[in-house]
This record gives C-alpha cells, structure tokens and sequence, in this order.
C-alpha cells in the first residue's frame, strides 16, 4: 500500500518511520526542509507536562512520561536528564500540597519508566542549587526531573531513521491540494495514493481549506522564547506573578532559555517574538533572579506555533492531546506535542490498519 505524508515536522516524520516499519511504502512531502518550523522552536523539554495534571489530562501525561523515556535511552546524545526546580515563595499561588501531589502523580504515573524521584528541598538547599535565586520570601523548593534535547538534530534523527526505513522524504515539495480519494497536487500535477496522512501542523487545516475540504477547528498558538546569560545548571519551573500559567528558564547549550508565552496567532501573521512577549518573559525573571536582566541582555528569541485543539477560551488551557479524522482516504492529524510523537505515529499505523480492515 502507497502512503502519501504531508509535513516533515516531528509528528510527520514520526508518522512516516512507523508506517515504514509496519511495511508500507511511504512518501513523505515537506513544503521546504524537514524540521524548520514549530518542531525546532519548542522549549527542548522532553516532559510529561506536570501541569497538564490541573487540567486532568492523566491519559497525556502518562504517555508522554512513557515516551519521555523512551526518547532519553534511544537518542542518548541529543538528549539528556535535567534537574528542574520548582521554587515555592510566600506569594505563590500553588501551596506546597498541591505540587506535592502533582508530583507524586508525575512520579506514579511514570512508574518503572521514571528518571528520578521528586523531594523536598529547603530555601538554604535551593539557593545552593540556583544561587541566582532571590531569596526573600523563598520557603523552598520541588527538586524533580524531565527531559532536554536538542530538538532540531533529534528531529533530524528521526529523519534518518525514516530513510534506514525505507521512506522517500521529498523535501522543497509543497502539496498545493488533496482529496479524499486519496490524490495529492504538487507542482509537476496530481499523484495518486492509497491513503493520505495530512500531518501538516498549523498548515494541516489550511491545506483542507484550499482543497475546498472540511475542517476541523484548531486554535494557533504562538510560543515565543528568549535566550539570556546563564543561570545555572538546573532547570527552573516558575509561576508567571500574578497569573496561574508557569514558565520555563531552562540550562540551554551554554546559556538561558526562557519561555513560553500563549499568544494566539494567524498564519497570515509574521512568526515572531512581539516586544510585548520580551518584556512579559524578562518580567518574569526578573520577578524570581538577580540581578536584574534587561533588554541589551537578550541574546536571541525565537518562536513557534502550536496547532492546539480549539475548545478553551484561555490559550494556556487548551488541550495538547491529538485528534484523528478520516475524510474518505485521507486522514488528518490534529494537535499533539512534541515528546507523544513516537505514540502519534503509532495511533496513526492503528488508524491506517482499522481503514483497511473496514474498506476490505
């Protein structure tokens, strides 16, 4: 069976390795490079998502605890275990219970797959740790583990692990149209498949769109991120003042890594860090390190845009699970993140199969 894959990020390249291995022959299409677009603009986190557990999505975070592990031991250079810091001060919106609890669950939930059990550290033992840290007011801290990577050269892992599958990866070839039938349209015309997986990312509805298909709603998120001076070896999870959401400033390739900010976003909008998003993020540090960083101190910034599924009015609530949706021959992907691609790919070979079963 001939398999068409569109998109050449993280879950369209994942996508077409499984489908490779299960002994379909597979070509995947990308519109420029494989791996130049949301996949490489991530907060290099392979985690769980601890905060996902607010919002009940157990069934995410279990599997992505799963796969998190999974990732660490199969690509041992591009990735690796980080210390994270949960620091608790006397204006956090979390009490001590609470993130008890969710990591106790976080650590439960990984099981015999987990890297590191959580404790308890003292104000005097996280300043140990992360000497940047104000200390006035700081009661403590979680001490708990996740994941980092270098997410551009383990997506490009992944790509060769495609190519040893036997995956024809056609890169600078944009699908301009698709149909249900199983067609797609690229410049040299019309080309027949099988099936057809739509693992485009932000673009996949846009493709249904101008294919004059259905589509299912997607709210667009862009995640910007900032690079700064280092700040230390462990990685810090932080409580924007004021607000329920959490930041990262992570130890990234020498230097800081600080995000991510939920702003909705158009693709008819340029992908890029607002000022607006510089200054929410640098006021955050600044909250939480000293001394005081300013704009001459940026670095670099980048940013990304998540394809969530649509449903919550508050960006940083939506939900980062998948959906998958067959339109006659054609199966679009919706949603999912980063370190569940492995588990994406493999509900999409099990989607592919049942089609087949059912078509027979």
């Amino acid at each position: 069976m001939k398999i068409a894959v569109i998109g050449g990020g993280i879950n369209g390249l994942s996508s077409a390795w499984q489908l490779a291995l299960a002994g379909y022959d597979v070509s995947l299409f990308e519109r420029d490079g494989v791996m130049q677009a949301t996949s490489i603009a991530s907060s290099k986190l392979l985690h769980g998502g601890l905060r996902y557990l607010e919002q009940g999505e157990f069934r995410l975070v279990r599997e992505a605890l799963q796969e998190r592990r999974w990732w660490l031991k199969k690509a041992p250079r591009l990735t690796r275990r980080l210390p994270i810091l949960y620091p608790l001060y006397a204006d956090s919106r979390r009490a001590r219970w609470q993130l008890k609890i969710g990591l106790w669950l976080y650590d439960s939930f990984a099981g015999r797959k987990g890297i590191g059990r959580h404790r308890w550290l003292s104000a005097e033992q996280a300043k140990r740790c992360s000497p940047l840290l104000k200390a006035e007011g700081l009661k403590g801290a979680y001490l708990f583990f996740d994941g980092q990577m270098d997410d551009a050269k383990l997506g490009l892992w992944m790509a060769q692990q495609c190519t040893k599958a036997g995956v024809k990866i056609h890169e600078q070839s944009p699908v301009l149209q698709v149909r249900s039938d199983a067609q797609l349209e690229l410049a040299g015309g019309w080309q027949s498949f099988d099936r057809i997986i739509n693992v485009a990312g932000p673009w996949s509805q846009e493709l249904l769109q101008q294919s004059g298909l259905p589509q299912q709603p997607l709210d667009l998120v862009r995640g910007s991120h900032l690079v700064l001076p280092p700040t230390g070896a462990y990685g810090h999870m932080l409580e924007v003042p004021g607000e329920s959401r959490i930041v990262f400033v992570l130890p990234y390739q020498g230097n800081t890594l600080l995000g991510t900010t939920e702003v909705r976003q158009q693709l008819s909008e340029p992908i890029r860090c607002s000022v607006a998003e510089r200054d929410y993020l640098l006021a955050t540090y600044n909250h939480y390190f000293e001394p005081q960083l300013g704009v001459d101190d940026v670095l670099a910034d980048f940013a990304g845009v998540r394809p969530l599924l649509s449903g919550s009015a508050n960006a940083s609530k939506a939900s980062r699970e998948y959906q998958l949706n067959w339109q006659g021959k054609l199966l679009t992907v919706s949603g999912g993140k980063w370190t569940t691609a492995r588990a994406l790919a493999k509900s999409v070979v099990k989607q592919v199969m049942l089609k087949s079963q059912s078509d027979d």
